[in-house]
């Protein structure tokens, strides 16, 4: 089963079907990132929504800081992130057919830092794929505007039974993106994943970001 994409990004994708990309892509091998780019809206904001407010699952805010390698907070930067239904399947979304994002699916989108380098995505919690022990996930991009993009380490949660013990404190691609959720008295689940930029990315430029 198909579902739909929010309208804002059914306008972007009528618009812009597939877009070149930019940006080099930096810390190959990389399959699919330029996906990062089909679609990509003219604006994007700081607070962005990957699932519709009806998608089946439980909710999920994943929030986070972006810095650069000395620690200081970086506007401008363009997180993309996309994940799975709460049946564990990327749903497809027919408009993207023939595009990088098509196996990316319908939960899929952009966040831009603002003036401290914060970013917020309002979701669902992912869910494992069908019949496997691979841990729930986020996947995760970057766009440094005017220099490169790269993908960083997935998102995952430490109170998922599934993920491995040597990967519950590993740093990575981008910083440690294993995080320990909360759950509000409302029921919704929070996360902060803070991105260093360029970390342990390979070929990235040693040059200061300037997006």
């Amino acid at each position: 089963m198909t579902r739909s994409l929010p309208i804002v990004l059914l306008l972007s994708l009528a618009v812009a079907p597939v877009a070149a990309a930019p940006e080099p892509v930096v810390g190959l091998p990389c399959e699919g990132c330029g996906a990062v780019f089909v679609g990509l809206p003219d604006e994007i904001p700081a607070v962005s929504r990957l699932a519709p407010e009806d998608e089946p699952g439980e909710p999920l805010v994943l929030t986070g800081t972006v810095r650069d390698a000395e620690g200081d907070p970086v506007p401008g930067i363009v997180v993309y992130a996309y994940h799975t239904d709460a049946r564990g399947i990327y749903p497809r979304v027919e408009a993207l057919r023939g595009t990088p994002a098509y196996r990316h699916g319908a939960l899929r989108g952009w966040a831009r830092t603002d003036d401290e380098g914060r970013y917020r995505f309002d979701t669902i919690r992912p869910a494992s794929y069908p019949d496997t022990r691979i841990p729930q996930h986020v996947h995760m991009h970057v766009i440094e505007p005017g220099r490169c993009t790269y993908y960083i380490d997935d998102v995952h949660f430490t109170d998922d039974p599934f993920l491995p013990d040597d990967e519950r404190t590993a740093d990575g691609r981008g910083g440690n993106g294993t995080l320990t959720p909360t759950r509000d008295e409302e029921g919704v689940w929070h996360a902060v994943r803070d991105i260093v930029l360029g970390h342990l990315v390979p070929g990235y430029p040693e040059e200061t970001a300037s997006p």
